[in-house]
């Protein structure tokens, strides 16, 4: 039988270097499924629980390999279910590529059974590229272009597939007539690469000319700083700055650096807060932080931002020289031009709070907590990491502790949803970085909230999937306090509710007698004592491994600065009747006393 359309299409997506396709099967797509039975199954078929999993699994791909992530889905509801993970793509600016199924062509605009408008459904997330496969002649410029656009613009871009279209015969050079369009795929054994983009002579002599003048420099640094951290080293050495860290760069510079203030914002530290209120020089590199009170009053500082997309220039801070520019490429011409520093005051005082942060971090983590204090649980695990691990986290308390608590090393990785800001993402994309990375360990971080979402299904596809690793590990820690924690805080501290038990308590479970029944490594955590003892054997085991950690609620994750209006909300919010008052007044003195006795700390 001569090729199909189905068939075509994967083998077009071999070309451009495509591995595997997270997807989940349906009569919208058989002919490109059968196609995968064809190819014996290269590139792979990932089967998933859910379709949202796809699209996330396709996103922390393109996070964790640097290549664009491929996901499939029936029509209708199957491509319905793909938007969220979609969206967590285009938040983040990650290249991914959705192939849909869609019902016959003669049926449409018939409400024919499972048909949506999808050219509307995805003109919105995959603003960029939303084009339908009407005939086998479009297949090989409308795959080729769905992922040259992804690569490019950093974006999603969605293709549509008649399910009757899949098993016509393929057109594998359409014809030389007027009216056809024969486009070109990458060359056999050549990857795209990031684009290096380096500014003009002129703009990099303005942007030294801004550094060069700073007394008091602080840099913030994002995903788009990823690959550059060598540089970034330098040219803050050079400069004598304090650098902190959106959430998605926090894998750019090591936590380790004593100049190095972590995260920013609401999930930031104190050394962070403090480096932005006294810099007068902010260097913003490949980051797109939305939380503009976290960042010098306006008039403060002067400001020189990289970024490679120029729509992002000058958004969350009126700069003086904003550059489009690769992080690395850009940073390598600017650092000749930057004087050598001889006075180190600035940098002094930083490393000073850095070390301060870090002993409140420990004295944090080290206070009682009933049973367990969370902080602690990201302490141990931050001490016994392995080499080159790879870290996800989700939304949530997991992600403050992540922000804060544990220390990346060089050569570690680490992601979540950082623009959507999702729950249920670090199961898929911990999954996803296993199948990129099999010979290095993988953490998830993740809240009983998200673990019931869509986690506890995930691990089905972990069961299904560890054996064919050459490293089985994978821990899966679970934070299991019965709350929506995250939310019940922002319900206190902005609303200046108390705790609404309805919407927040979660019902209890077992995660780790699920996951013994799943054949995986369980291990269930009720006494603080027993952490480092778990997390070890988590690293050392001969499988995956969910970790079951009971945990406090009432821990406060405490915000670096703390507004008036927060601090009425939150009083507020315990003096109306929040069924865990007393418990969270106690931590939150606790937490307070912490910081104030770190300061008497030599």
């Amino acid at each position: 039988m001569s090729q199909r359309v189905g068939d075509f299409l994967l083998e077009r997506l071999r070309l451009w270097g495509v591995q595997r396709v997270f997807g989940y099967p349906g009569d919208g797509i058989n002919g490109i499924v059968g196609a995968f039975g064809r190819a014996k199954n290269d590139p792979a078929f990932v089967q998933v629980r859910h379709e949202e999993m796809a699209a996330f699994m396709a996103c922390a791909h393109a996070k964790f390999t640097g290549e664009t992530g491929v996901c499939l889905a029936t029509s209708g509801p199957g491509a319905i279910h793909l938007l969220n993970g979609l969206y967590d793509a285009k938040a983040d600016h990650q290249p991914v590529v959705a192939i849909v199924g869609q019902q016959k062509r003669a049926s449409l605009g018939g409400d024919f059974q499972q048909e949506v408008d999808l050219h509307a459904l995805f003109k919105d997330v995959a603003h960029e590229y939303v084009q339908e496969i009407v005939t086998p002649a479009q297949a090989r410029h409308v795959i080729d272009r769905a992922m040259r656009i992804a690569h490019d613009q950093r974006t999603v871009t969605c293709v549509i597939v008649p399910n009757d279209v899949q098993d016509l015969p393929a057109v594998d050079v359409p014809p030389r007539v007027h009216g056809t369009v024969r486009s070109g795929a990458i060359r056999d054994g050549v990857r795209l690469g990031p684009r290096h983009i380096v500014p003009s002579d002129d703009e990099l002599d303005a942007a030294a000319e801004v550094l060069n003048a700073g007394n008091r420099v602080a840099m913030l640094v994002g995903a788009g700083a990823l690959g550059a951290g060598a540089r970034v080293i330098d040219v803050a050495n050079r400069l004598e700055a304090g650098v902190a860290k959106a959430l998605l760069g926090k894998a750019v510079i090591p936590d380790t650096l004593p100049w190095v203030t972590g995260a920013i914002g609401l999930l930031g530290t104190q050394p962070s807060w403090e480096l932005m209120n006294e810099c007068d020089t902010l260097l913003m590199i490949g980051s797109a932080f939305p939380y503009a009170e976290f960042l010098p009053e306006e008039g403060q500082a002067r400001g020189v931002q990289i970024d490679i997309d120029p729509r992002m220039l000058s958004l969350r801070y009126p700069m003086d020289v904003a550059m489009v520019g690769d992080a690395r490429a850009t940073l390598e011409a600017l650092l000749p031009r930057l004087h050598v520093r001889h006075n180190d005051d600035w940098r002094q005082q930083i490393q000073e709070r850095v070390a301060r942060w870090w002993r409140v971090m420990d004295r944090r983590a080290a206070s009682d907590a009933r049973p367990i204090n969370p902080q602690r649980v990201f302490r141990e695990l931050s001490q016994q990491l392995p080499d080159n691990a790879i870290v996800t986290a989700d939304s949530g308390t997991a992600a403050n502790w992540y922000a804060r608590d544990v220390q990346l090393r060089e050569g570690m990785m680490g992601s979540l949803s950082g623009g959507l800001a999702s729950m249920g993402a670090a199961m898929p994309y911990a999954l996803a970085a296993k199948m990129a990375h099999p010979t290095r360990v993988v953490i998830a971080l993740e809240g009983d909230g998200a673990m019931q979402m869509n986690g506890i299904n995930e691990l089905i596809t972990l069961s299904n999937l560890w054996q064919t690793w050459d490293d089985p590990r994978l821990a899966v820690l679970v934070l299991n306090n019965g709350d929506l924690n995250e939310v019940t805080w922002e319900q206190r501290a902005q609303e200046g509710d108390p705790r609404f038990a309805v919407s927040q308590s979660l019902p209890p479970f077992d995660y780790a007698a699920y996951a013994r029944q799943l054949g995986l490594g369980g291990i269930r955590v009720e006494d603080p004592n027993d952490l480092g003892a778990a997390w070890r054997e988590a690293f050392t085991a001969d499988r995956p491994v969910v970790l079951d950690v009971v945990t406090d609620p009432n821990v406060p994750p405490i915000p670096p600065h703390i507004t008036m209006q927060m601090f009425r909300h939150y009083t507020g919010a315990l003096l109306s009747g929040d069924s865990e008052a007393v418990g969270v007044a106690r931590a939150s003195m606790r937490e307070t006393w912490e910081s104030i006795a770190s300061r008497w700390e030599k």
